[in-house]
């Protein structure tokens, strides 16, 4: 399924003419306001212009002077605007954003403001090729980020992304620790030494590899794109699930420009909540160089009181950071850019519950805090190569993850003790290459290394003196050579093939072993990964796709189980192959109804999975096979040129089987965190007002119910809960006031069994819902 999603905001513009187009007419419109502008146009030239994007209708127009055509009239009030004009029959015109040269169209009856959009002509960058979304044989989704949604959910990082597409899902145990799923492709609910099942991008910039989502802010972003994995093939291990890619906004050289946002929140049960965020793009030579520099900070309320220790509100969590971009053009023919990026998460205490407690209540002996510490530095430099595109990026990732858990009770008393994780995580990766062809056969090759190492320390023991426990360094170097190529074998149909071929050396070294007696696991691989599709398009309003995936991830070395004593444990690479078979029908830019839907089935071999021991300590092996089956759809239906209607839902089948000796139960279990079902439906109003613009929209979400973990120990029910959220947005000029409701129904269900793994084996954990909030927000642009 291909389906490209926009933020909850969209924006309508619309002048009534009065009669038929003229051959040419007599304008005086002053610059301004695109939006305005055009309104100002229709009236004069008596036809219907629409401006259906907030961003395109605030764009500045030099406006239109003199005796002109419509046609001459449209091309100079929106020269320098990065929009063009759509006509659907001689009086009916919509101005789009320019992301490609504007397609031919029949007359035929103009569209309502698209709220989830996708434009035929919009390329999936994440395919690292000139690649339609429509043409792409694979499922991807495109949320394009509206200016006003960015600015009231840009602080909730990835989660606000994962409210809008059900089937990205993640785990609940706090910001800057979650991991994420694409699709039901889920490995654990536990963080630990294996890689990520998604890989995460900033623009080409890998920014993670065996570490938790870093839950990066997304302001100033100007879209996420998600491909469903496996990836193998573009991105290599740590694709499984997929790769979600956040595309920034880039430094403008013509113009200097600045934006600022602001918002409180309030929260039943808990208190007041800040958010501000700020953005600055500067050019230092004009049309060459520039600067953009975005800041933010925002600190969320707590809402779970601790009886025990009589503190209120203790799951407050503070983050702050920035990204900084210089992008240098014209430089014979180069262009490159320099960033990056340091954000730091603060927890003050886990967000966890227990049940039989008064809600929202815990009792613990100690704060359990939480650190995230992270950096990204970066440089990439591009050119044309003939017809074709060669682009180089190499980054560098610091990562330093902190972590304490009450481990009161692990040694059979009740004298309070202390648990503490510390993760140093390095990653350098490097890519280069060279993407070209026509849109019907892009093609892309290229090479790639990393290197990333993961040093784990560990303590346990009393508050005043905790003992050094055995942690594990893990260091995984890889090089690999990848390419794909698309070629149209008839009129219809197009074929996809790609191959990548990975060199790997793992490296794990038992930290506190006797130095004697060094526990060592070191091994080399080479393997391919292979990919095909089919691309089909047979005419009129509907096509088809079907793709074929393979991802695998490298072994490690993981401390054992605490019943082992001091001991490591190896565990083995694992293997994911996924075919999908999709349809779409409608063209999201003109068709009133469109429907995008995929069925499909994955096979994982040797799953590796972080885990938690009966005694709270964590570990991972390898715990069976799993099979995946499963379908997804979007439905976007335009009911009128103000009310949109969207629906996304899915239903997975998934099942361990051949389940590793420890990990057996009497009954069928399911993969960990794959939810059985969910889905969203969203609802949209846009009109013109007095005042401005004023969009609405409201939601509800389904969240299935899954399970923990495999095995008897993590056996535990979590999700099937239905959450309402509403939001409503005045746009006037460049300034955008807000108002946003979440958890209108105030849900307190179990959205995540698992707070403290030494409390795990009670099967009394609950991470609720944060309760209803209330958030005003304003954001201005100058």
């Amino acid at each position: 399924m291909m389906v490209g999603v926009r933020g909850r905001g969209a924006v309508l513009a619309v002048a009534l003419g009065l009669a038929g187009i003229a051959d040419a007419d007599n304008f005086n419109i002053s610059p301004g306001r695109l939006g305005e502008v055009a309104a100002a146009l229709g009236v004069q030239a008596g036809v219907t212009i629409t401006v259906t994007e907030p961003d395109v209708a605030d764009e500045h127009s030099p406006g239109v002077s003199g005796d002109l055509s419509l046609h001459d009239a449209l091309d100079r009030a929106l020269r320098g605007t990065g929009a063009y004009a759509l006509f659907y029959d001689r009086t009916t015109i919509r101005i789009i954003r320019n992301r490609a040269p504007p397609p031919s169209k029949e007359p035929g009856p103009a569209p309502a403001p698209p709220v989830i959009e996708q434009l035929e002509e919009l390329v999936v960058s994440a395919s690292k090729q000139n690649m339609r979304v429509d043409s792409y044989p694979g499922s991807v989704k495109v949320v394009t980020l509206d200016r006003g949604w960015t600015a009231d959910n840009a602080a909730d990082g990835t989660a606000a992304i994962t409210e809008l597409l059900p089937v990205l899902s993640s785990t609940n145990l706090g910001p800057g620790r979650d991991k994420l799923f694409i699709r039901g492709l889920a490995d654990s609910s536990f963080n630990g030494p294996t890689q990520a099942t998604t890989g995460q991008y900033l623009g080409d910039v890998r920014l993670n590899y065996n570490a938790p989502d870093p839950d990066l802010d997304l302001y100033d972003m100007k879209r996420v794109e998600v491909l469903v994995g496996p990836q193998g093939t573009l991105y290599g291990a740590g694709s499984l699930g997929g790769v979600i890619r956040l595309v920034p906004n880039e430094p403008d050289a013509d113009e200097i420009s600045a934006a600022t946002s602001a918002g409180l929140s309030t929260t039943q049960s808990g208190g007041i909540s800040r958010d501000g965020a700020a953005m600055l793009n500067v050019p230092l030579i004009s049309d060459r160089v520039a600067l953009r520099l975005v800041a933010y900070g925002d600190r969320d309320t707590g809402y779970i009181d601790d009886l025990e220790r009589g503190f209120n509100d203790t799951n407050n969590t503070a983050s702050y950071g920035s990204r900084l971009t210089l992008r240098v053009e014209n430089l014979a023919d180069w262009t490159l850019e320099f960033g990056g990026v340091k954000q730091i998460i603060n927890s003050a205490d886990a967000q966890y519950t227990l049940l039989g407690d008064p809600p929202l209540t815990r009792s613990s002996a100690i704060p359990q805090p939480f650190r995230n510490d992270y950096g990204v530095a970066y440089i990439s430099a591009r050119r044309p190569v003939g017809d074709a595109e060669l682009f180089s990026v190499t980054s560098s990732v610091w990562q330093n993850l902190k972590t304490v858990f009450d481990a009161t009770g692990y040694n059979g008393t009740t004298t309070p003790a202390r648990f503490e994780e510390d993760n140093d995580i390095t990653l350098v990766s490097h890519e280069t290459r060279i993407a070209g062809g026509p849109k019907d056969a892009p093609w892309v090759a290229g090479f790639t290394t990393l290197f990333s190492s993961s040093l784990l320390t560990r303590t346990l023991g009393p508050l005043e003196a905790p003992v050094p426990i055995a942690g594990v360094d893990n260091v995984q170097a890889e090089a690999a050579l990848f390419g794909e190529i698309s070629h149209p074998f008839t009129r219809t149909l197009t074929g996809t093939i790609g191959e990548r071929l990975t060199f790997a050396n793992s490296t794990g070294v038992l930290i506190g072993s006797p130095p004697n007696q060094p526990q060592i696991s070191s091994r080399d691989s080479a393997h391919f990964s292979n990919t095909l599709g089919l691309d089909w398009h047979p005419g009129g309003v509907w096509s088809a796709f079907f793709h074929y995936q393979q991802g695998d991830r490298a072994g490690g070395l993981a401390v054992a189980p605490s019943g082992s004593g001091l001991e490591s444990r190896k565990f083995d690479a694992d293997e994911l192959n996924m075919d999908e078979i999709g349809v779409r029908l409608g063209r999201e830019a003109y068709d009133p109804l469109v429907v995008r839907a995929a069925v499909f089935a994955a096979i994982w071999d040797q799953m590796q999975a972080d885990l938690v021991d009966s005694s709270g300590l964590p570990y991972t092996a390898n715990i069976g096979n799993g099979r995946i089956y499963g379908v997804d759809a979007d439905i976007t239906w335009r009911l009128s040129s103000d009310f949109t209607l969207n629906a996304a839902a899915f239903i997975n089948d998934s099942k361990l089987v051949a389940p590793a000796p420890g990990f057996a139960t009497s009954g069928e279990q399911t993969l960990p965190n794959v939810a059985r079902n969910g889905g969203r439906l969203a609802a949209q109003w846009n009109r013109d007002i007095a005042l401005g613009r004023l969009s609405t929209e409201s939601s509800v979400r389904y969240v299935g119910q899954s399970t923990l973990g495999v095995g008897p120990l993590l056996d535990i029910p979590q999700g099937n809960y239905f959450v309402v959220d509403a939001d409503t947005r005045l746009y006037f000029g460049r300034v955008t006031l807000s108002l946003n409701l979440g958890n209108l129904g105030n849900v307190r269900a179990n959205t995540f069994a698992f707070g403290n793994p030494f409390g795990l084996a009670q099967h009394d954990q609950m991470t609720p819902l944060q309760p209803r909030t209330l958030r005003l927000g304003i954001d201005c642009r100058f």
